[in-house]
């Protein structure tokens, strides 16, 4: 498949998505979990931005994604939503969000729009959650599906192994791909899943895929931000790449101020504010200090 480089539209959306595949597009997804993040992120250009459960491990410092709540979704969603102007802006619905009827997953979903100011929502599952990706999209709440390695289902996983391969899952995530599409949902995350297998699924379906670790094929790619960045402290996967170092340049600015307060070189004079000299004579400043002077000498 032969990629070009995007026209970059002015707002991005759902259905924009499904276009800019169709004319052979590459796009961009990061994670942001605030507002200046989020506001970096979207001012560079990404066209996705996702506040991911992946918040939970890299913000919260849980262990996992599982203890995420709602709550903690759509205040992260808020505060995003502020910085964010040009790229679409995807919530993902936390653990056990969604999965006591599918009631109750709108009531979600529709939180995260309304209150979170999220343009789309996110879920974990393919075949077994089609129906409830067809009850969303049909109360106009936009989709985003998820296959692969869905970190949610990690104790079920037994830990975060590459998915689909032997050819019995293969087909399975290929059979999960299409049952999404045909559910409605506008583009399906493949997760740490053979390149080969995400290829497939990339050309035989009309939505686009957003590939993490799942090779150069799919439509779209995203990283979480803090991998990229080497915001992390533990070790990362095999697809992270990491584009900058923050936590060394940020240990070294926070240690040079340290280091600037203990031995009084900050703040400096021009760093302070002084006092008039009106009200400095007034309150006999200067001749205090001049009295002080003589005293030492």
């Amino acid at each position: 498949m032969a990629y070009l480089k995007p026209q970059r539209p002015e707002k991005v959306t759902a259905p924009s998505l499904r276009a800019s595949k169709q004319r052979g597009e590459r796009l961009v997804c990061l994670t942001a979990y605030d507002y200046p993040t989020a506001r970096v992120v979207d001012e560079a250009g990404i066209d996705i931005i996702l506040v991911g459960d992946s918040l939970g491990n890299v913000v919260l410092g849980y262990g996992n994604t599982i203890p995420v709540t709602v709550e903690e979704i759509v205040t992260h969603t808020r505060a995003v939503r502020r910085g964010v102007h040009r790229a679409l802006l995807v919530a993902d619905m936390p653990y056990g969000s969604y999965h006591t009827g599918a009631d109750d997953a709108v009531r979600v979903a529709l939180r995260l729009v309304k209150e979170g100011g999220a343009e789309a929502v996110k879920l974990e599952g393919g075949r077994k959650r089609a129906p409830l990706v067809k009850r969303l999209v049909d109360e106009e709440i936009a989709v985003m599906g998820h296959i692969g390695l869905t970190p949610q289902s990690v104790n079920k996983l037994g830990g975060y192994r590459v998915q689909g391969k032997t050819a019995e899952t293969a087909r399975s995530l290929i059979d999960d791909a299409h049952a999404l599409e045909d559910a409605g949902a506008f583009a399906i995350v493949l997760e740490v899943m053979p390149r080969e297998i995400a290829q497939i699924i990339t050309e035989g379906i009309s939505i686009p895929t957003i590939g993490i670790g799942a090779g150069m094929h799919c439509d779209v790619q995203v990283l979480v931000l803090h991998d990229m960045l080497g915001l992390t402290f533990d070790k990362t996967a095999r697809f992270v790449r990491q584009y900058v170092n923050l936590r060394e340049t940020m240990t070294d600015a926070i240690s040079r101020f340290a280091e600037d307060v203990r031995t009084g070189a900050y703040p400096s004079e021009a760093e302070s504010y002084g006092l008039p000299a009106e009200a400095a004579a007034e309150l006999h400043i200067e001749t205090a200090n001049k009295e002080a002077d003589i005293k030492k000498s």
